[in-house]
């Protein structure tokens, strides 16, 4: 095991330090992205992706050539891109957040920030938390508002818990837009895990409308009903948008919304909505369609056809 090491950020507009991205994916990407475009010097960055460990040469090629075209360090071992890092992003999908804990608490620098950026139900941060902080870390719960595109690293995050006013100043310098939460380590996140009943949910219910409406002929009469109740939605473009985000990031979405559904089973609801949006979210991204063109109704025959062939429904 690696020797942790006592690092202090450094509050500057560019990383003097190093930062540490545990998962490479979407949103890593696009706050690298940003850093860059905005003149910050992100060759000190340093990057672990399980990925990287794929039997598949094509995936773990893929992932080193992410690491390659974004200019920082891809490393081997979360130990190796840790080492040294006075702040740490864990950037990973809901169901991997823990693990990714526990791996950082071995090895993470005394006095770290660890900005725990995943969709995850408090009850899972509470604990990540507390084994991230008695290995000498500072745990931040930090909820990701928005799609991380078009604002890449200027995506609104919601800090929350005892280190999240210093966390905050941190990432403000990294000309980040941040905001604080009162309340301990959960609270930030209970809020993300409740917005997305509606975010994805909505997106099930549209993927469900659309289908329905194409299978009976009737997609534009539906539409222009829509349109009619809720005037200004743009039922034909969000339509559209929406079903395209399902079909690309359908997987990750579903295990983000069976922390949701854990979340609001912890508030002594049932949670039977957000299952529901849990399995189609799920269907949908097991398809592994082609994120094709933005008219709905040619992505909802794409997916009506690939759900005929596997014999889903």
């Amino acid at each position: 095991m690696m020797a942790k090491n006592e690092t202090t950020p450094a509050a500057t507009g560019h990383f003097v330090a190093p930062a540490a991205l545990i998962g490479f994916g979407e949103a890593a990407r696009a706050f690298v992205s940003g850093w860059a475009a905005s003149g910050m010097d992100v060759a000190g960055i340093t990057a672990f992706d399980i990925k990287t460990d794929n039997p598949a040469s094509a995936v773990a090629g893929a992932k080193r050539d992410d690491y390659d075209n974004a200019g920082i360090r891809g490393t081997q071992a979360i130990a190796e891109a840790l080492n040294g890092a006075p702040a740490v992003f864990s950037l990973v999908t809901a169901d991997q957040a823990f693990t990714a804990a526990e791996q950082a608490a071995a090895v993470i620098g005394s006095n770290a920030f660890y900005f725990d950026c995943n969709s995850c139900s408090p009850d899972t941060k509470r604990r990540s938390a507390k084994i991230i902080e008695a290995a000498g870390g500072r745990y931040v719960d930090t909820a990701v508002l928005a799609p991380v595109h078009p604002a890449l690293h200027r995506t609104p995050l919601l800090l929350s818990g005892p280190h999240a006013d210093d966390g905050a100043a941190l990432l403000t310098t990294w000309d980040m837009i941040v905001d604080v939460i009162a309340g301990g380590v959960g609270k930030a996140s209970a809020v993300k895990m409740i917005r997305s009943v509606m975010v994805k949910g909505l997106e099930a219910l549209v993927l469900e409308c659309v289908l329905a409406a194409r299978t009976a002929g009737i997609d534009q009469e539906v539409m222009e009903s829509l349109e009619k109740t809720y005037p200004g939605f743009d039922w034909h473009g969000r339509a559209a948008y929406m079903m395209e985000r399902v079909t690309t990031h359908g997987i990750r979405r579903a295990a983000e919304m069976r922390e949701s559904a854990k979340t609001v089973r912890e508030l002594g609801l049932s949670g039977a909505m957000t299952d529901g949006t849990v399995v189609w979210q799920q269907a949908i991204g097991d398809l592994h369609l082609p994120s094709g063109d933005n008219d709905y109704r040619h992505r909802g025959d794409a997916i009506l056809a690939a759900l005929a062939e596997t014999g889903g429904k």
